[in-house]
């Protein structure tokens, strides 16, 4: 449909000139009607095209030119068999053109074949990926991955993102987990049908939602304006999947931003797509709990700014009843403020969260942990890094010091992390057993 849109725009001065587009999901009647008034430009899926091929309402004996597209992933989908069937109904005099991504044997075959004397056309490392999208790679546990996106969107704020994983299940399971969380978010995969997943693409280009989860192979061809950030949530399978992936980002002159979470011995993997796409990654962290409310506390500000500025104002008559009851402006903003955050977004003072801790910090700002495991669980202060840093914002680095005893143990952790390290580790197992997490107290 994208490649059917662009030749309409381009063909838009010619004359005589029809095309169609012929894929599954499509009413298959209406194809054969407007194939019978004449058509120039078929563009189809290859399914499409042999179905049409085998009622007889689709002839390619006149054709003079073939242009196959995405070349690599029709053959990793299994469509070499359909391919091949197609050409061999084209008149051997004509032009033909494979795009693909990678020149793999596979592709290198059905060129040496169908292909005389070809020309290869190839584009330079060094232009495929633009220079404003900004590349930060997150290292984390597998299980802090869900908690990171909605921080990180939480954070951005996009009115338009695509977060990218390796499988349909995964596309399921991250939707499932945002809806559950408010978040407006929608996911295609191979076993989407072409109608829905349409619906689902004129959604997000439309804003009525705000996140498309995707595997690769669904995600081809998508063309949306003003997207502004895409999230790797698994590091991609091939090299040219990262450039595919971030490279809808970071358009028309704007900046973009693509996060990449990496577990383990993805590192090498890093390292690998750095080299292929002549590009730098660098290393950020995941935000804190501290710093996305501290975020939302300033949105809300800005909110209420934007309307006191406009005077948009609405039931002021409820304004002047409780100020004939006697309450003061101050009091009613306070109440009114707290049935806001109670209803919507959580919204705490910086200022309110670290009372709690208040007099608990070294002189190096840290806060001590209580920690329910020691020696006798053989437990070890590397666990308890690991622990801790997988399943929070927190990186070991910043982990301060760590004694353990034989029942217990103690962590000193920054006073900005306090929040996220209680939340994170709720619930959480270190070495197969239940773990507890507390304030020290003196």
């Amino acid at each position: 449909m994208q490649i059917t849109d662009e030749l309409r725009k381009y063909t838009k001065y010619k004359e005589a000139v029809k095309m169609l587009a012929v894929y599954g999901g499509q009413d298959i009647v209406r194809q054969i009607r407007e194939l019978k008034k004449g058509v120039q430009i078929v563009i189809g899926t290859p399914g499409r095209v042999m179905d049409h091929m085998r009622r007889k309402t689709l002839k390619l004996g006149n054709v003079n030119m073939v242009i196959l597209d995405e070349a690599d992933e029709m053959l990793n989908m299994g469509f070499e068999e359909d391919i091949v069937s197609i050409l061999k109904d084209v008149p051997e005099e004509r032009q033909t053109v494979l795009f693909s991504a990678t020149l793999n044997p596979k592709i290198k075959k059905i060129a040496m074949k169908y292909l005389q004397d070809p020309a290869n056309v190839k584009i330079e490392s060094k232009e495929l990926v633009v220079e404003n999208i900004d590349q930060v790679l997150i290292e984390m546990k597998q299980g802090m991955k869900n908690e990171s996106i909605t921080r990180l969107i939480d954070i951005h704020k996009p009115q338009k993102a695509i977060l990218f994983c390796n499988t349909k299940k995964k596309v399921d399971e991250v939707i499932e987990y945002l809806k559950q969380n408010r978040y407006k978010a929608e996911g295609i995969h191979g076993d989407i049908k072409q109608i829905q997943r349409e619906r689902i693409i004129k959604g997000l280009r439309t804003g009525n939602f705000q996140i498309l989860v995707a595997t690769d192979v669904a995600a081809r061809g998508i063309d949306i304006n003003d997207l502004e950030l895409v999230i790797n949530y698994d590091i991609p399978q091939e090299e040219e999947y990262y450039v595919h992936r971030i490279g809808r980002t970071g358009r028309n002159g704007k900046l973009g931003k693509a996060y990449s979470f990496v577990v383990g011995k993805e590192k090498n993997r890093i390292r690998s797509i750095e080299k292929y796409a002549n590009t730098k990654m660098k290393y950020g962290k995941i935000p804190t709990i501290t710093e996305v409310r501290e975020m939302k506390r300033q949105d809300l500000i800005k909110k209420i700014s934007d309307v006191i500025d406009e005077e948009k104002y609405s039931n002021e008559n409820i304004i002047e009843d409780l100020l004939k009851q006697g309450k003061d402006i101050e009091n009613i903003s306070k109440a009114l403020l707290t049935l806001y955050t109670k209803n919507n977004t959580e919204v705490k003072d910086k200022k309110e969260e670290s009372k709690k801790y208040e007099g608990m910090s070294d002189d190096r700002g840290n806060i001590k942990l209580f920690i329910n495991l020691g020696k006798l669980d053989d437990i070890k202060a590397k666990d308890i890094v690991g622990s801790i840093s997988g399943n929070t914002a927190i990186s070991g680095e910043e982990i301060g010091k760590i004694k353990v005893l034989d029942k217990f143990s103690f962590v000193e952790i920054p006073n900005s992390y306090v929040e996220d390290v209680l939340n994170g580790m709720s619930g959480k197992q270190i070495k197969g057993k239940d773990v507890s997490v507390e304030v020290a107290n003196n």
